[in-house]
């Protein structure tokens, strides 16, 4: 981040600045926001670029695959040598000048990040980025055709271009539910996290890597998980793999528990209070705090609606004997007085 951003168009070629706004601006006290408090005039800065994008807003719809790469294509296409966007305007002539590339690029860049179904889709060094924010889920299509349906506050990220014969690598933070195409010379697909690798041909599995919570389910198909002291677990269908600092092991679960979120539900299974918080905070970039910590081995079992926060906690009060508050983004669950 720069700190001497002049106008909106500045905020709005800045890809960070785009992250912050399409991930729901997070919380107080995140970057963004204190830049903003820093000086005088930063955050009716902030306000004019915010009013500049959601006068843009387009509607979400779900895309053919290959087209959001066609038309990321025929947008390159159009800079020239100079790295200049040349439109034609009304006049019939070309725009021109430092600034007006500037908004140009940052408005391509809102284009892209809206047209794939609102999540944020980054090109540069040569990578892909994926982004969902927080109360999102978007359904993607791969290079190789493979899919993946991604859970709120969850990253992915892969080469443009995967090499002829070579493995389809990916790397990713959050939750994912993997659908992978099988290729006629069965090349391995892999999934890198940051306790395990997932080492696939073709197969259906779930993937959860984030703070404090990492597992697999397999649905279909064979996966080898090897975790990174070199150790490998092959799984059959069915099975359920957790990581902790032990390693890894194979657990019991209900099925529809793990991929209940697909379906945009939470399923509890005496599930610690501690545990549904932490769930929460990672779905919504809330802070939950419990007013006591002793609360936070109670057990909650039920199955809740995931699409909408204050739904939820509506829900997570009906169903348990605490009260359930939401203060400007801190959630508190604290035991009722009498």
């Amino acid at each position: 981040m720069q700190k001497d951003y002049r106008d909106p168009e500045d905020l709005l070629a800045d890809e960070s600045f785009l992250s912050w706004y399409f991930q729901g601006q997070q919380q107080p006290g995140d970057e963004w926001d204190l830049w903003r408090k820093e000086e005088p005039g930063r955050d009716e800065l902030a306000r004019a670029a915010i009013a500049m994008l959601e006068s843009t807003v387009l509607r979400e719809k779900e895309l053919a695959a290959g087209q959001l790469e066609r038309a990321e294509a025929a947008l390159m296409g159009q800079i020239d040598g100079g790295g200049r966007v040349a439109p034609l305007s009304p006049a019939g002539g070309k725009l021109s000048g430092y600034r007006n590339w500037r908004w140009i690029a940052a408005a391509c860049i809102f284009v892209v990040l809206a047209g794939s179904l609102v999540a944020l889709r980054i090109m540069s060094s040569g990578e892909q980025v994926l982004v969902t924010r927080y109360g999102q889920l978007t359904v993607q299509h791969l290079p190789d055709g493979s899919e993946v349906t991604m859970n709120a506050n969850s990253r992915i990220r892969y080469a443009n271009n995967w090499p002829a014969g070579g493995n389809r690598e990916i790397w990713m933070e959050g939750e994912a539910f993997f659908h992978v195409k099988k290729t006629p010379d069965r090349r391995q697909f892999i999934v890198h996290t940051d306790r395990f690798d997932i080492v696939v041909t073709g197969t259906q599995f779930n993937v959860v890597s984030r703070p404090g919570r990492a597992n697999v389910m397999l649905r279909e198909g064979s996966v080898t998980v090897q975790a990174k002291d070199g150790r490998e677990l092959f799984m059959a269908p069915g099975d359920f793999v957790q990581w902790d600092e032990q390693g890894l092991k194979r657990r019991e679960v209900q099925r529809d528990s793990v991929l209940a979120w697909k379906d945009r539900k939470l399923f509890f299974d005496k599930t610690p209070l501690k545990e549904v918080a932490a769930i929460i905070e990672s779905q919504y970039g809330v802070t939950v705090r419990l007013s006591d910590a002793s609360i936070g081995d109670s057990t909650i079992t039920g199955i809740m609606p995931n699409n909408d926060l204050n739904v939820l906690l509506q829900a997570l009060q009906a169903t348990t004997d605490f009260d359930v508050t939401n203060i400007d983004g801190t959630i508190l669950i604290k035991v009722p007085a009498h």
